[in-house]
């Protein structure tokens, strides 16, 4: 059964398609959910709530463009729709605009490190981090799926970067003082 047949299976609620749909979709998704979310049990939740989402709305996915993109942003959507009902981004109005760069050597940090670093940064960073950064969204588009102004955007990105920097240059240093020991 190809992809188009699967997706009309599903617009019709058959559950065996919606398993197929699952299985076929849900380790690429879970893989965004778990860049958004705060840790891997919340990232299951949060795809649990696309998936929902994704087989309630199905029916309006009219084949037109790319459907692991129309799933992508559903998944990144529902993320991002918890944290603007948890408020996150009503509390700092930040104006840190200055550009830092991330200097990140493969062979010092490891790429689950930096999974790790960026899933402990404040929600409001991190979502405008993985954003910007790794969805290639710009601030405009991130001030408006955030509900936020391109400022605060700009400058939530700002202060993750800081945040990360400090991070990986006090990993370092750690790692660098352990290896003279």
């Amino acid at each position: 059964m190809g992809l188009k047949q699967l997706i009309e299976n599903c617009k019709n609620n058959n559950t065996q398609a919606q398993s197929e749909l699952y299985k076929l979709f849900s380790g690429k998704l879970f893989s965004i959910s778990l860049k958004y979310s705060r840790n891997y049990v919340e990232a299951e939740d949060n795809l649990q709530d696309a998936f929902l989402t994704i087989f309630k709305k199905i029916e309006q996915y009219k084949h037109k463009g790319s459907f692991e993109g129309w799933l992508k942003r559903i998944t990144i959507n529902t993320v991002l729709q918890r944290y603007r009902n948890e408020k996150v981004f009503d509390i700092i109005n930040e104006d840190i605009t200055e550009d830092i760069e991330l200097d990140i050597d493969e062979d010092d940090v490891s790429i689950d490190y930096l999974l790790k670093i960026i899933q402990e940064l404040p929600d409001r960073y991190r979502l405008v981090f993985n954003l910007y950064v790794l969805d290639d969204y710009s601030h405009k588009d991130i001030a408006e799926m955030l509900k936020i102004n391109v400022g605060t955007s700009k400058s939530n990105l700002a202060r993750a970067r800081q945040i990360l920097k400090k991070t990986i240059e006090d990993y370092k240093v750690t790692r660098h003082l352990q290896s003279l020991q």
